[in-house]
């Protein structure tokens, strides 16, 4: 239950998000953040809500792959769906769509 609250919360906000940025090439961005929080339920395989390094490299999650140490700015060795949503609003404050393109699939 946590999780799809979650889940639809963020995809929400991030989906409410992806029109506005769309225009200045950040919709990418918002669409891998957006797949990388549905996914997160599923890498999560201890279900504590927190994906670790070791998870993301395992889960289907490239989004938080690719940038985990910057997502991770606690240095806890963990994100959480906060912590990814709280990296991609910093992007997109900073207009970065680059950092989009570096997610591999």
């Amino acid at each position: 239950m946590h999780y799809a609250r979650l889940a639809l919360i963020s995809s929400l906000a991030l989906g409410a998000l992806a029109p506005a940025h769309a225009q200045h090439g950040m919709g990418s961005l918002s669409s891998d953040a957006s797949m990388a929080l549905k996914n997160m339920k599923i890498a999560d395989r201890n279900k504590d809500g927190l994906i670790s390094r070791e998870e993301a490299e395992k889960g289907p999650v490239p989004f938080i792959r690719a940038h985990f140490d910057a997502i991770d700015r606690e240095h806890r060795g963990a994100v959480s769906v906060d912590d990814v949503k709280a990296y991609v609003a910093s992007l997109q404050r900073k207009g970065a769509p680059a950092a989009a393109s570096s997610v591999k699939p």
